[in-house]
């Protein structure tokens, strides 16, 4: 039988969720052409995509002149009605009964007033309706029992993300100048500063810090389609440092020379950064939830995200203990190694196989 994988994911700017979709693609495409299935596998996607995957197994077709749901409910259902179909990013045709959807995270049934009503008209009532007609998947064990929760999935699979692709990229170390950074003598925050981000705390407690305050530097803008303005940004002070979006290979740089990652949210599907903190080198201090506990084990520094003074208390414990921080670097990277694509992409085709 065929199986279709929902491209749409190509046509949109990469953040965490297209990332997971790039990858485990391309683990599993790696995967196929080395064990053989009598299954055959289609990336579909509209007509408008110029981004090809480097692909050897998995065929890249484009179909249909819609673009967004439209193009989702009508050509991608159409084109893929005859065998299974396979969805990453959080949506995919409702019509469609043999399908797997990735939901990445509960954020838009737990706290639908911090996105854009579009994306609350979208979504709010999709992921409801994709649990009762398919199969649905998701990153971590927490946001399996979220969804398990919020929507009444059942039988939800985890499929972790992972971050080894970091090691393909190149460090841009000038990135460091133009930011005016010392090397081990800034925090670093990466992703969309969005409300459950909670960056108006870690702010706060970099005020509380003073003039013995490190450098913050905040990577990252979010997307105004996606989430309802929300005023984190305009919570600054003379140490902390919005750069909006920056290259893949000045991120890099960034985590290999920080500090420390400083990751304050409230609420997470899973926490993408502290993996690849951990996977580059970096320490990580991160908020005491369930899903960042998950990710990090023991190889983080956790403080409450309410509390600006215990976020103080971790950003010290860090940056005056040189040897905290070594030991922080060796379990984080010894717990990197735990999270791969390839296990992922094996996961997400032995779920196929039973749809």
């Amino acid at each position: 039988m065929s199986v279709f994988i929902n491209g749409r994911f190509l046509t949109q700017k990469t953040s965490g969720v297209q990332r997971f979709a790039r990858e485990i693609i391309t683990a599993l495409d790696k995967r196929l052409s080395e064990d053989k299935t009598s299954e055959s596998w289609t990336l579909l996607t509209p007509e408008s995509n110029a981004d090809i995957l480097p692909l050897s197994t998995i065929r890249q077709q484009k179909i249909g002149s819609r673009s967004g749901h439209l193009w989702e409910h009508t050509d991608l259902y159409r084109a893929a009605k005859s065998g299974k179909l396979v969805n990453l990013c959080n949506s995919g045709p409702v019509l469609h009964g043999r399908s797997l959807t990735v939901i990445h995270d509960a954020m838009i049934f737990r706290t639908p007033e911090n996105f854009s009503w579009k994306y609350r008209l979208a979504h709010s009532t999709l992921g409801y309706l994709l649990a009762r007609r398919g199969k649905i998947a998701t990153v971590s064990a927490f946001s399996r029992s979220e969804l398990e929760a919020t929507i009444g999935a059942r039988d939800v699979l985890v499929i972790p993300n992972s971050c080894e692709h970091m090691a393909k990229i190149g460090a841009d170390a000038s990135v460091l100048s133009r930011l005016e950074l010392e090397r081990e003598k800034y925090l670093l925050f990466v992703g969309s500063p969005t409300p459950n981000k909670n960056i108006r705390k870690a702010i706060e407690a970099i005020r509380m810090m003073g003039e013995r305050a490190p450098k913050f530097v905040v990577v990252g803008a979010a997307a105004s389609s996606v989430f309802q303005a929300n005023g984190e940004a305009e919570q600054g002070s003379d140490r902390v440092i919005f750069t909006g979006r920056l290259s893949d290979e000045e991120i890099v740089a960034l985590y290999a020379n920080a500090g420390a990652l400083l990751f304050p949210s409230l609420y997470e599907g899973f926490g993408i950064p502290p993996l690849e903190a951990m996977f580059l080198g970096c320490p990580v201090l991160s908020s005491d939830i369930p899903p960042t506990r998950e990710v990090c084990g023991d190889a983080a520094i956790y403080f409450d995200p309410t509390k600006a003074e215990d976020m103080v208390r971790a950003i010290n414990a860090i940056m005056n203990d040189p040897d905290r921080r070594t030991e922080m670097i060796e379990l984080g990277h010894a717990r990197g190694q735990k999270f791969s694509w390839d296990g992922s992409a094996e996961k997400l085709l032995d779920a196929t196989s039973r749809l």
